[in-house]
């Protein structure tokens, strides 16, 4: 490999440029709201006039960087979705920072940049305006920014620890699912430190954990600014911790039945996926089926099971950080208490397998070049490339086109 090619940051920017180009094309396409775009475009419109509270079941930020693609681009498509594609790149981009932090290797960081791409959810929330994009850049930039403290010098510490802080901050500030990884990062920062006192090099324990908890608090707190402006029932200092409780009995209310529900324990073999749309809008049929690439998420759960394997046998910490972190994250669901669970609350566990993955290769082969990951990147691409049509809200050929891809009944 060229040396400017294997240079980390080189490579990191080529692969954002190819991934917001790829997120970028067609992204008008369609060219009406899709799924639950119903809810956030409305809400990021209001929210741009600071008319009134709008969606108040969720945190602001998400809808305050849609309304930025908004106020950048128009009310249009292109201006509803503009925000999501960036946050998407840097999603993509947090990942082959993650990987490059724990394992030195250009080449494992870039397959796991590629899966993220190739694993179908990304890029299908890519190129929506709904909250997840925009959760998923932040929770993965904040743990890179905690791993990027963790070797830094002692003169730098503190400074990339406090931007890992803001990061998970602003992640809880679009969706509160975020909040446990705060919790998972204050553990595992004082479980490590307790024994490794190399890493994060003058950060004390109780420092560390004080700062996280504060930094974040503040930072999710920021957020809340624009309802202070609102022209009717703007927030009020008093009001703003009386507005976290109206939102939380919002978000656990009991909810009617829904066709395209399914519960925690199926998302790892996706058995419900979500037909985000299915219709005829601009001139032809068009899908978006939410669906997860079978190689990737079927394979990472080999992965993980590997990973955890290899930790209780070497007690090798990288592989049984990543998949505790899997674990956890779907461990969340478990205990949220939302009456109604849908397949694509799986999205940030599947971006996870697209670190267990390439970290299972890189693992296996001792850091050494292997074909393996290769062929499985060959096979990801394949499948990626079969889904496109119903990724992408490609022209079908008709009503029934949908039936090709159609794997299990449970997928209509």
């Amino acid at each position: 490999m060229p040396a400017r090619l294997s240079h980390p940051a080189f490579a990191a920017l080529l692969i954002a440029l190819a991934a917001q180009l790829l997120f970028s094309i067609n992204l008008a396409r369609p060219s009406k709201p899709v799924f639950d775009e119903v809810h956030y475009v409305p809400a990021a419109r209001t929210l741009l006039t600071l008319e009134r509270p709008a969606n108040i079941e969720h945190p602001l930020l998400g809808k305050e960087l849609i309304a930025a693609g908004m106020a950048v681009f128009g009310d249009n498509p292109i201006g509803w979705r503009a925000a999501s594609t960036l946050a998407g790149t840097a999603t993509v981009t947090g990942i082959f920072a993650i990987l490059m932090l724990l394992f030195g290797s250009v080449r494992t960081a870039s397959y796991g940049a590629a899966f993220a791409v190739l694993g179908n959810t990304l890029y299908i929330h890519a190129r929506i305006a709904m909250l997840e994009p925009f959760l998923a850049a932040f929770v993965v930039g904040g743990v890179a920014a905690l791993l990027w403290a963790m070797r830094s010098p002692p003169d730098r510490v503190t400074r990339r620890w406090v931007l890992g802080a803001v990061l998970l901050g602003l992640a809880t500030a679009v969706k509160w699912t975020a909040a446990p990884y705060i919790a998972f990062a204050s553990l595992a920062f004082v479980a490590i430190r307790a024994r490794r006192h190399d890493l994060w090099p003058g950060l004390a324990a109780a420092k560390g954990v004080i700062l996280l908890g504060v930094i974040s608090v503040a930072a999710y707190a920021v957020t809340f600014l624009p309802a202070f402006f609102y022209a009717q029932d703007a927030m009020t200092p008093g009001g703003l911790i009386p507005f976290q409780f109206e939102m939380y009995a919002r978000q656990t209310q009991v909810l009617s039945p829904h066709p395209y529900q399914s519960g925690w324990m199926t998302w790892p073999l996706e058995l419900r996926p979500i037909w985000y749309l299915y219709e005829p809008v601009d001139g032809a049929v068009r899908g978006i089926l939410y669906v997860g690439n079978p190689a990737i998420m079927w394979g990472g759960l080999i992965a993980v099971g590997w990973l955890a394997w290899r930790w209780w046998t070497t007690r090798d910490a990288r592989a049984g950080a990543i998949a505790l972190l899997w674990i956890a994250s779907l461990a969340i669901w478990a205990v949220i208490p939302k009456s109604l669970g849908f397949y694509y609350y799986y999205y940030l566990s599947g971006i996870w397998l697209c670190v267990a993955l390439p970290a299972a290769f890189h693992l296996r082969a001792h850091g050494e070049r292997d074909s393996a990951m290769f062929w499985f990147g060959c096979i990801a691409l394949g499948l990626f490339a079969y889904f496109y049509p119903i990724l992408s809200a490609a022209a079908l050929p008709s009503d029934q086109a949908f039936n090709h891809w159609m794997w299990f009944d449970s997928w209509r």
